[in-house]
This record gives C-alpha cells, sequence and structure tokens, in this order.
C-alpha cells in the first residue's frame, strides 16, 4: 500500500496522535450504516470540495482498494463540478488519472 513519505515521518514520530485522529475515524464509520467504499468515496468528494490533493488521492486508492471501479471514482470527481465548480473538478480529475495510472496499479 501506498504512502506518503510525510506520512511516513509524521507517523513515525507522533504514533499517540496518528492513533487517536485513526480512531475517530472509525467511530464516524461505525456510526451509521454506509460501507467502508461508500464512505471513501463520499470522503473523496469532501476532499475534492476542500481541493486536498493528498486526500482526494488517498480516498480514491482506498476506495479502490475496496473494489470502487475506476467508473465510479470518476463520477465523483464530475459530480464535483456543480457543487465547487469546474476549475476545483479539473484538478481533481488530474489527481485521480494520477493515482490510476501509477506504476503500482498496473
Amino acid at each position: 500500500m501506498y504512502l506518503p513519505d510525510i506520512f511516513k515521518e509524521f507517523r513515525n514520530n507522533h504514533p499517540e496522535i496518528l492513533d487517536a485522529f485513526q480512531k475517530v475515524g472509525d467511530l464516524c464509520a461505525e456510526a451509521g450504516p454506509l460501507d467502508a467504499k461508500a464512505l471513501h468515496l463520499i470522503q473523496m468528494g469532501v476532499a475534492i470540495g476542500s481541493e486536498s490533493k493528498g486526500s482526494v488521492k488517498s480516498h480514491a486508492r482506498r476506495a479502490l482498494n475496496l473494489g470502487a471501479s475506476e467508473k465510479e471514482l470518476r463520477q465523483v470527481v464530475l459530480s464535483a463540478t456543480t457543487v465547487v465548480g469546474f476549475p476545483a473538478m479539473i484538478a481533481a480529475y488530474g489527481w485521480l488519472e494520477e493515482v490510476l495510472s501509477a506504476p503500482e496499479r498496473k
């Protein structure tokens, strides 16, 4: 599984903060009926809205690992257009294509 170097550095330097952060995420995921794939697709949409490249890519990778199709991921990106605008959507489109074309996916 791909992890950015900065994430690995943070994990090594602050494991207790990361553990707490991940616990919050786990509790939120357990708070309702949505499955993990749906949650990552939703989180990817939120990340598009906040123009967070790392988060868009992370949630795209995780959704793929949970069985999301490229078509589903592209729909999430395209659906953001009317909410966040074309520039934010096209940036996210590029970030998603980086994930989909990554050598580790081949």
